[in-house]
């Protein structure tokens, strides 16, 4: 219950004015800094029943903070009205002549678009477009800010949640930092830090993982804040080989980025086993090949992690 202004303490007065503040991301957190533009890309396939409302949601959000802004969608290659829906709504419109991936999608976009600060969110409706003016003040001293869905992914369907645990736990392992999302679609991130990472980016789903390993790996700043997931509009189009796929990428980027990472826990596996096939020969007493090519193979790995984290070292780091 709201007290009248000429009976509220002062100091209730000042507790309530900083709470509704805090609640209110539709305006800046500190109107003393500079404004901050924003460019908005919003991959969109099929998605004709929700492209318009999310670009109005996106716009009702941001219009209110005064500042510059665009608002892209991509339309990649749609087979329905996804194009005339998301021209109507006003946005800029992006067209892909075929289906070429969200990842190509959104790589477009980035390259469309004209600030320094860029969002991207899911044309599909399960991104809220309120939690942006909060991100994008976060982004102010961060170099990507991720919407963390946490427990709010409560329509993953039950056979998916043991794959995603365990590949969210083997990304965190090498990326050496906890990863509380991995692919979430919804970020705030400073264009010219991602710009760099461009051709390494893939052209599917697997775009907003390579991103969080090539942020990470490169010591980016980087942070999450929780947000609500919502229920999508139309089908998912995710296939289940896509998560063999996300494996083979977070190897391949930590490879990239960080190889000691794999490489040293691989080799010291390789002398484990040749030191146990070492024991047992003495015991027995007839010394065997196989500990010999154990102890050969951890240090051709060995060899070959160093060699690959002196590439990276030297041409690979932007």
């Amino acid at each position: 219950m709201r007290l009248p202004n000429d009976t509220a303490p002062q100091e209730l007065k000042q507790d309530m004015n900083e709470t509704v503040a805090q609640n209110d991301t539709s305006a800046p957190v500190d109107p003393a800094q500079p404004p901050m533009s924003l460019s908005v890309v919003i991959p969109a396939y099929n998605e004709e029943n929700a492209v318009r409302a999310t670009v109005e949601d996106v716009r009702e959000h941001l219009a209110p903070l005064g500042i510059d802004y665009e608002i892209i969608v991509v339309d990649d290659g749609s087979q329905d009205n996804t194009r005339a829906e998301a021209e109507a709504s006003g946005a800029i419109v992006e067209c892909n002549q075929v289906n070429s991936g969200y990842g190509a999608s959104l790589k477009r976009g980035v390259r469309r678009s004209q600030y320094e600060y860029v969002a991207i969110l899911d044309a599909d409706g399960t991104y809220p477009a309120r939690y942006l003016p909060e991100m994008l003040e976060m982004c102010r001293h961060q170099d990507m800010v991720v919407g963390d869905r946490g427990a709010a992914m409560k329509n993953v369907p039950l056979l998916r949640r043991p794959a995603k645990k365990f590949l969210f736990a083997f990304a965190s392992f090498l990326a050496e930092r906890k990863i509380n999302d991995l692919n979430s679609g919804l970020r705030v991130f400073r264009r010219s830090e991602l710009v760099p990472f461009l051709p390494l980016l893939p052209q599917n789903f697997s775009f907003t993982t390579t991103i969080t390993l090539c942020m990470t790996s490169n010591g980016k700043r980087m942070v999450y804040t929780p947000i609500e997931y919502g229920k999508r509009v139309g089908k998912s189009k995710i296939r289940p080989i896509d998560f063999i796929n996300f494996i083979i990428l977070i190897l391949r980027i930590s490879t990239l980025f960080n190889p000691l990472r794999v490489f040293i826990p691989l080799g010291l596996a390789f002398m484990v086993l040749g030191l146990v096939k070492l024991i047992y020969d003495i015991y027995i007493g007839n010394l065997s090949e196989t500990a010999v090519f154990a102890f050969l193979a951890a240090i051709m790995i060995w060899s070959l992690g160093l060699i690959a984290d002196m590439i990276s070292r030297l041409h690979l780091r932007p």
